[in-house]
């Protein structure tokens, strides 16, 4: 893809967050999911690391290499003519302007980064070592020239015993990574809490992604406690699979 159509894909990302509240982007995992959602009119997609990896017979949690990811994203982004963000996981090891660099070279428009380091025992960065490493991809996504668009994940929520007992400690993080330049803010396994979603929300100025079961949740409900973005994570690919055996199992032996 030559640099210009990149640029205007991510300008047109960032237009799309400001036009939907919320932008819903359908998360797929191949050449066949990306252009079915596409052609069902959504105006951007997102990549995700666990149906990915299902899809290649990897292990999620950074089981692919960062090479082995570029190269399975570069021919879904090359497929469909609309924005697409990939999840990125928690860098792979990698600075952040070469994760960038990486994600630029295949089309790639936007990027999830999470806290949760799985080449180091699945251990939660530090709010600050979170801020430091968004800073350094919305710095080298500057120096670029290309405006890629950030969604800062945070699993303070999905580690703890009690989510509402971390509440204040993720609007703090959040907040700083908002500081620090991601464009969305992504706190994790809060989908079904009204309460601490709407507290997440009304605490950052930036959109805020929630993940969400296409066929469980209602897009008015998560419209009405303010999220700005979302996304399917697995549960797109899950809820497929379910219905596929369903399909099946008459004909099963």
């Amino acid at each position: 893809m030559d640099s210009r159509t990149t640029v205007e894909r991510a300008q047109r990302l960032k237009q799309l967050h400001a036009e939907y509240r919320p932008l819903v982007l359908p998360t797929v995992w191949d050449v066949w999911s990306a252009r079915t959602a596409a052609a069902a009119g959504f105006p951007a997609l997102t990549i995700g690391s666990h149906p990915l990896a299902d899809s290649r017979g990897a292990d999620d949690h950074e089981g692919q290499t960062f090479e082995e990811v570029l190269s399975a994203v570069r021919p879904i982004i090359a497929a469909v003519d609309v924005p697409v963000s990939v999840d990125l996981e928690s860098g792979y090891g990698q600075k952040p302007a070469d994760l960038v660099a990486g994600l630029i070279e295949v089309g790639g428009v936007g990027l999830n980064v999470e806290d949760t380091v799985h080449s180091d025992g699945g251990r939660l960065r530090s709010t600050q070592e979170h801020v430091s490493y968004v800073a350094g991809l919305r710095a080298a996504a500057d120096d670029a020239g290309v405006p890629v668009w950030v969604n800062g994940r945070t699993d303070v929520f999905l580690h703890a015993k009690d989510a509402s007992g971390v509440l204040d400690q993720a609007i703090e993080r959040l907040r700083a990574l908002e500081q620090a330049g991601a464009d969305s803010v992504y706190p994790v396994g809060i989908q079904d809490d009204d309460d601490l979603l709407a507290a997440v929300t009304g605490a950052v100025a930036v959109p805020v992604n929630s993940t969400a079961h296409p066929l469980r949740h209602d897009l008015e409900r998560f419209r009405r406690l303010g999220v700005g973005r979302i996304t399917y994570g697995p549960l797109l690919q899950f809820a497929m699979a379910d219905t596929m055996k369903d399909m099946l199992g008459p004909w099963a032996p």
